[in-house]
Order: C-alpha cells, then structure tokens, then sequence
C-alpha cells in the first residue's frame, strides 16, 4: 500500500509541473531503435532527437495534441496526443521518402553540397560579429545557480535504511524535463555578477556582487570541484572542455569532419526565419555531442542550441551531459547569449536505470549596455575578494537581483538542509564523505583536525613499518593562521621523528605571509630536481610500502625554515627564505654521505650543517583559487607554472660547512591539444657554483616503486645521476582513446593511450666528484650524451587502473641499469 500511494504521489508531482511530456523509443520496422531521430511537438520549435538507443523524453509548459517524429530514409510520422503525460511510447518509423521542400544528407557523404554544412560555414564566417563582440566595450549582469539533485528516485529508495528518520527531505521532489527521471535537490549555489569589458583593450572584468549557497559555504571541496566542474565555454571554438576531456564543438571547422549535419526544417522564431539543423557524430567513442541548433537566415547567428553527449563518448562516471543556449535578437545584425543551462548526470554505471547525482548549472545574462568607455586602470584595479558582506546578502538582495525565479522545491533547499543538518544520521553520513574527499577527520569541539589518514601507514628499509599521526588547527576555510604537525615512529630504527609548522596570514589584499616549522624525520632526499623545504612533506619513496631493488639510500634530516611570502600582483608570488639543515645517513652500512673534511681529525666527515638563504619567484598565469585565508584551494588544474631560485650558502654561521651558490628553473604546463586529448610537459634547468658534497648537489630522480610518478626516470635507481649542472625535460600525451577508439575489438574498453618521453643532460665538477670520493660511490652525471627513456601506457583500464611499460633509451652498459619496467597507478579520473 506504501509503495503504491508513493508512486500516485510521484505521478502526481509529474503532472502538475509541465503541460506535456512524452517519453518512448523510436524503432524501424524490424524492431531496431533508430539512434538521433529528431522528436518535436507539432507547429513549434521544441523537440529533442532519440539517444544511442533511440529512446526520448520531451516536455513543455505549453499544450500540445500532436508529436511528430522523423528521421532520413523514414516517412515522418505524427502521433496524437490524448493525454497531457504519455510515456513509454513505442513508436515505428516506415522506410519512405523525406519531404520535398527539404534536402537532406547522412553518413559520410560528401561535403560539398550539402546545404546544412553551407549555412555552418556562413555562421563561421561571421562568428565574430555576433555578440558583445560587435561593441567596443560592454556590462551586463551575470546571475549563476548551481545545482546537485539525487536523481532516479523510487519508493525502495525513499523507504530504505539510508534515509531512515530523513524521510522528509523526499518532500523537495521533482521531475527532470530533460530526462524525465524524478529528483531530489541536495545543494544550491547562487552567484550575482557584475561584467565588464573592453574588446579595444581586450579586458574583462567580473565582479562578485553576491553569493549565497545552500549549507555548504564553508566545505573548501565542494566549492572548488563545482567552479572547476562548470567553467565557461563558447560554442563557438573548436573544443569544448569540460571535466578536463576536449570535446568537438559543432559550430566549428573541426566539427565539419567530426559530424554528419541535416537541414531538417525552418520556422519563425522571435519574428526572424531560421533553420533547423540535426548533427550527431561520424564515428563512436569520441569525445562528441548531438542535437540540433537553430540558425538565423540573415545574421548567420544560432538562435538556439542543444548539445548531448553521446552515451559512447569515452568518460567516466559520466552518464550524460545535456547543454542548452539561448539567443536574443537585439537587432538585425546582433544576438545575444541570454541563457545557459548546463545538466550533467554522474553516475557509476552508465545504465538508463542507474542511480546517481544530477550537476546542473543554469547562467542568466542581462541589462546588456554597450560603447560606455571605462579607462585602462578600471580593468587593472583589482576586484575585493574579502567582502564579507558578498557572502551575507539578505533575501531583499535576492529577490531583486535573482535573474531567475526559483521553483517551489529549489527554494526549500536552505530550509530543508538547515533541518537535515540537526540530524545525527546525516551529519555522520556527510563527515564519512568529508573525511574520505579531505582526509582529514574533524573534532569541532576542538577547532582542529586529525589527518591526513592516507599517509598513517609506511615502510622503508631504515625504519620497517612506519606509523603516522597528525593534525592541524582549523576554525574555517578562511583561516588567517593556522598550525600543523605529525608524529611518527619507525619499529625498526625505534626512533620517533616529527614535524611541526606554523603560518600567519598578515595582509591579505598582498597575501603577506610569514612561516616556519621544524622537522626531524627519514627522507629520499633524491626524489626532485626542485627543491621543496615543506617540513611536513614527505616523498613517496620514502614510504613505499614495495620497490624495485633496495630502498636503502635514506637520510636523517633535521630541517628549520623560516620564510615570508607576498603576493603583489595576482598570481605572482615573492618569497625569501632561511633554512638550516642537518644531514647524516639513516643506513651508514648501506648507503654513505662522507665528503672530505681536512678540519675533521679523520679528514672525512658524515654529517653535513648547512645554513641557506633563497630567494624565488613563480608566476602561475590563469590560475583560478578558491579562499582567501593563508591555505587557499586551486580550482582548476591547466594554468602554467613559472618558477625562478636563487639560493646562497653561507658557512660559519651556526657551524655551517659551505659556502655556495645555485640557481633553478622550473616550467610546467598541460596543454589541451584540442581533438588529440592533453600533453604534460616540465622543463627544469639548474646549476650550482661552488663545491658542495652528495646531500647537496642534485640528484636525478630515479623511481624505485612500481607507481607510475610523472617528472621521476622510472628506469633509473636513487642517485644513479648525480649533478651539479643540469637540464631535463619531461614529456607526456594522454590521447583519452583517440587511436583505440578506432580499433574495433577496443573500442568499447574506452581504454585510453598514453605515451612519454623524457631526457636529462647534466654535468658533475671534478672538484665535487673529489670532495665526495669518502662515499665510496660511483658519483656519474648524464654529461657524454642525453640520458632519455621513452614509455607506452594504457588507461582507464577497469575505469581505475593505468600501466606503463618503460624502456631505457642509452647508457646501458652502466652497473644493473634497467632496461625495462612496469609501473602502474591507481586514480579517479573522468
């Protein structure tokens, strides 16, 4: 009786929210779904087309009596519709002739005369004219809302354990009108936006006016993985990226190779004639859409237009992406972006009946206003990212600038939360999630956190099993201080290390930060070429519970820094810097760092004191952060990293050893090479002046474990190079399943290929080489020809899994060089 009274409930919520709605599959004769059929409601220009299996689903608030469907080859079909809501339609197409007022090409036919493709390249063409891009300069009002809905919503869900005492929150259900499944809204974020720009002066400045979100304002992980989730694009370029996958756009040159485009049929739409134009994909397994748009027969502007992922296209965790936008005719030459809504379903399977979590963003843009010249340092001066009066604006605020009214059940998101917030089920239910997304576990009481949990656990030869506790003080996101530290113990060494920091955020419109910390611990000293004074870092080698050969080159390091940093012009980081170091071998049996010392009365010493002075830069252009306390989230991962130290060695001072000088450059960038997937690269260059023994120079960095690390020589041992001059470049090509996707008995693995290679050049004086020569090493640097490896991987094995097979490209006549090596790696990616 339960389940039946909750299914009346749910059709009921079904009717009374869209005038019509259908849903069914599209089959020929023969009984086969017909893929990409176009679906519309008759003497209108609202429709859909059938997915890979040819089903469908359509609604609208408006009235209708008859559904017509047609596709090439088939006869177009009009169904009467008796009741406001019918689905699962079942509907035949019969092979006949298309109407003769329209032509119409599929397949891989030719190009060049086919009329769709005519009027694509005639928008091309003029592209650029349509838009804010026509003024010289331009504003207009910006409101976003973001949306996560639990969606496929039955009564065995509603009445299950998981939400047992929550039953009140299935109040907030409602339907999709895309796919017709039912849904229930678990988080809201609203955002109002001031915009302005300058096309002359080729500026674009977005002010935050407002923002307000649904009970979750102060979880860091959520907010960075939604503005990483839904940044903007433009339909008009060739790609469109989204979950760091390039897709084809079809208003583009590449599109034109990439999709099969049919002129299906022309209508007035807001007084201006348009053309209907269907596309879908040539070929499966790529990165690609289908729908329709709608194009303007004067301006050459789209009007209107639905973009679907394909279910083929080879994502993760993915089980549908669903964009719509919106045009306004302004006059006759302009059109206007005016709305933007964006739906994806994230689910583990890609079934129709799987559960999982709808991501849908909803962009308004108004009071466009045009050729208001502002001077150049409007555009410089930096916009307030500390207002707190943004994140508090009262429901006045909303109500007059909310672009978009908010339905019934997305306006009882905030009190709905507010009540589930003081359930105990539920705030256990939300911190397991917090744990596993941060890895750390929260104690309010205490305003701190324990963690990170992933690291508790390690092995190495110097220490055995190796256990790990931490924490850190956390009061908010925003926090203007904040103090971390960690104890560990080793059972085979029976030694206990620590680490402990501390920083204080000064001034936060220049980000001045001052810190410092001190760490006693085991460390691969020889694992990046880039030095790293984080006193509670830690490298994998280190902690690799299995390596290939002995792990037995550790050292004993007691480290203190402390450092000031600034941030003057956005993205644009200054730091100086003291650290003093001591450093001593944690297996002296196995692994030696004796120099020279004529002071020593053996003329040989094992420890090393420094004391050192940097100074760098780096510069990260395009970087997107989240926060404005000391600790802030990236929010997207595709900007570059330039990177500049200098750092002086002083000896006397605290009985420090040496005297010297070294410089460094490190570069980093991940490209999106449109269609043919992302290629990482890394250019490190450095060079040390001044005699220096082997816990100072540089080491190549070798890779020991069986974990595919990018930027390390997985063929090489720990410092099996040894430099004190260097050059090195990394290279990586994921193409996300381009060339597997046309191989016929992988193209439904979704595999993806993955190829690298990487070099080194490097040089060691012969005065280092002496200084050193205690440490019984064969201290050899890459200096007779480039040292390069090439590798050949596969991804997305299992959707989890990825294997590398690597080669050695040259000096394998050296000591058990290793020609050869598999590693792997485990990860989450879409």
């Amino acid at each position: 009786m339960k389940k039946l009274l909750a299914g009346i409930l749910l059709l009921l919520s079904v009717v009374m929210h869209a005038q019509t709605k259908v849903s069914g599959m599209v089959i020929d004769e023969s009984g086969i779904p017909v893929p990409f059929a176009n679906v519309l409601f008759k003497n209108s220009s609202e429709g859909t087309i059938t997915n890979d299996d040819g089903r469908f689903y359509l609604e609208s608030e408006n009235t209708f009596t008859t559904l017509v469907v047609s596709f090439v080859g088939y006869a177009t079909k009009e169904i009467p519709l008796e009741k406001r809501v019918n689905y699962d339609m079942k509907i035949e197409l019969e092979e006949g002739e298309q109407l003769k007022e329209v032509v119409v090409y599929v397949g891989k036919q030719s190009k060049k005369n086919n009329p769709a493709i005519d009027l694509l390249r005639k928008v091309l063409e003029r592209k650029r004219k349509n838009g804010v891009h026509g003024f010289d300069q331009y504003k207009y009002d910006k409101y976003e809302k973001v949306e996560f809905d639990l969606n496929t919503i039955d009564s065995s869900l509603i009445h299950g354990k998981l939400f047992k005492g929550m039953e009140f929150i299935f109040d907030q259900m409602d339907t999709s009108r895309i796919t017709g499944k039912t849904y229930l809204p678990i988080f809201i974020n609203e955002a109002f936006y001031k915009v302005h720009g300058d096309n002359k002066l080729s500026k674009k400045k977005e002010k935050l006016v407002g923002n307000r979100n649904s009970g979750f304002s102060s979880n860091q992980n959520i907010i960075s993985f939604v503005q990483d989730l839904y940044s903007d694009y433009d339909i008009y370029k060739s790609y469109l990226k989204f979950f760091d996958k390039s897709f084809v756009s079809p208003i583009s040159r590449v599109g034109i190779d990439t999709y099969n485009y049919v002129l299906t049929d022309s209508t007035y739409i807001d007084n201006k004639w348009c053309y209907n134009i269907i596309y879908y994909p040539r070929r499966k397994n790529e990165l690609t859409f289908k729908g329709d748009f709608w194009v303007s027969d004067t301006t050459y502007a789209v009007k209107k237009i639905n973009l679907q992922v394909t279910k083929s296209a080879n994502i993760n965790w993915v089980k549908d992406i669903y964009i719509e936008q919106e045009f306004e005719v302004l006059n006759d030459s302009v059109f206007l972006l005016t709305r933007d809504y964006m739906m994806s379903d994230f689910s583990l399977r890609k079934k129709e009946e799987s559960r999982g979590v709808y991501g849908k963003r909803t962009t308004i843009y108004d009071n466009y206003i045009f050729d208001e010249e502002k001077p150049r340092s409007f555009y410089n001066e930096e916009v307030d990212r500390f207002d707190a009066q943004v994140y508090e604006r009262d429901d006045t605020f909303w109500q007059e600038n909310r672009l978009e009214v908010l339905n019934k059940n997305e306006s009882g998101i905030y009190k709905m939360l507010d009540t589930l917030k003081t359930v105990p089920k539920f705030k256990r239910l939300y911190n397991v999630g917090e744990i596993l997304a941060s890895g750390y576990v929260e104690i309010d009481k205490w305003n701190m956190d324990y963690g990170p949990i992933f690291s508790s656990f390690g092995y190495n030869d110097a220490e055995g099993i190796r256990l790990r506790g931490g924490g850190r003080t956390y009061f908010g996101p925003n926090d203007r201080w904040r103090i971390e530290g960690f104890g560990a113990y080793g059972f085979k060494d029976k030694k206990f290390k620590y680490g402990i920091s501390a920083k204080w955020l000064l001034d936060r419109e220049n980000r001045l930060i001052i810190s410092g910390g001190n760490r006693r611990d085991v460390e691969q000293i020889g694992v990046s070429l880039t030095p790293n004074n984080d006193v509670l870092g830690r490298s994998y080698a280190s902690s690799s519970v299995f390596t290939v050969g002995s792990n037995d080159k550790l050292t004993n390091i007691n480290l203190t820094t402390a450092d000031m940093e600034m941030e003057p012009a956005k993205n644009f980081r200054f730091k100086v810097e003291g650290s003093f170091r001591m450093l001593r071998s944690a297996l002296p049996e196995a692994f030696s760092l004796d120099y020279v010392d004529p002071e020593s009365p053996t003329g040989v010493s094992s420890q090393v004191k420094q004391l050192e002075l940097t100074t760098s830069l780096e510069y990260t252009p395009g970087r997107k952060t989240v926060g404005y306390g000391v600790e802030r989230r990236d929010v997207n991962d595709e900007y570059a990293r330039f990177y500049i130290n200098y750092a002086k060695g002083v000896s006397g001072f605290l009985e420090s050893d040496f005297d010297y000088e070294k410089i460094q450059f490190y570069f980093r960038k991940p490209w999106n090479v449109g269609g043919f997937g992302r290629l990482y690269t890394t250019v490190e260059a450095g060079k040390t002046f001044g005699e220096v023994p082997l816990g100072l120079l540089s080491i190549v960095p070798g890779n020991q474990t069986y974990f595919s690390i990018f930027n390390t020589f997985p063929n090489l041992d720990f410092y099996e190079f040894v430099t004190d001059t260097y050059v090195s470049m990394h290279l990586e090509h994921n193409f996300n399943g381009r060339i597997f996707a046309r191989v016929p008995l992988l193209r439904k693995l979704n595999l993806r290929e993955i190829v690298g290679l990487r070099g080194v050049w490097g040089e060691l004086s012969e005065e280092n080489i002496a200084l050193n020569q205690p440490t019984n090493m064969l201290l050899q640097a890459p200096s007779e020809k480039v040292y390069w490896e090439y590798s050949f991987g596969i991804g997305n094995i299992f959707r989890v899994f990825r294997i590398d097979f690597n080669f050695r490209g040259n000096y394998l006549d050296m000591p058990d060089a290793r020609r050869f090596s598999v590693t792997g790696t485990f990860g989450f990616h879409f």
